[in-house]
């Protein structure tokens, strides 16, 4: 490190001492000595001094600064790759989780389909029996009217036909005909 402090102080004092000569009344003697009416070279050669020691005292730093930056660049890729492939794959399970759901509502549906047929067997066998038993009591219903019809008709044949003066009834008779009902 020494040396390079060395190096750096020269490179600093020889243009300092070299840019010493000023304008005006030194122009001439600055012209006696080095025989010039410009000083451009050795602005130049400053200039390159400058440049060089720039270049020295600055080339690592800067170097150091994008190389890191280039590093935290290709870590942050690859980050990013790492999240891009991650969510490709989460799609391809997504996908897969897709599918067998689409599988498994097929099936759903297919199930349904069965069930809705069984149902409908079902219902329709308890419809026919529900026609039947609706049926069998019509049936019953109107016997029942028949015969209440049939009864009502007798009764009022015998209302107006047979009167109680036609039946002679005597106490055997009445007598033998309760101990048939009681028996």
């Amino acid at each position: 490190m020494k040396k390079s402090t060395l190096i750096a102080v020269v490179m600093l004092t020889i243009p300092a001492l070299l840019s010493a000569a000023g304008h005006g009344e030194g122009s001439e003697h600055y012209r006696m000595i080095t025989g010039r009416d410009s000083d451009f070279i050795p602005r130049v050669f400053n200039f390159l001094i400058f440049a060089g020691l720039a270049y020295y005292l600055l080339a690592e730093p800067i170097g150091n600064f994008f190389k890191n930056r280039r590093d935290k660049i290709a870590q942050s890729l690859q980050e990013i790759e790492k999240k891009l492939q991650e969510a490709k794959e989460a799609q391809k399970k997504a996908e897969q989780t897709l599918a067998e759901s689409k599988k498994k509502a097929q099936e759903i549906l297919k199930d349904a389909e069965l069930e809705v047929e069984v149902l409908k067997e079902r219902f329709k066998a308890l419809g026919e029996k529900e026609i039947e038993s609706l049926q069998r009591s019509f049936k019953e219903k109107i016997s029942m009217q028949e015969r209440k019809m049939k009864k009502e008709v007798i009764s009022s044949l015998l209302d107006e036909n047979i009167k109680p003066d036609d039946i002679p009834l005597t106490a055997s008779k009445v007598i033998d005909n309760l101990a048939k009902k009681v028996a």
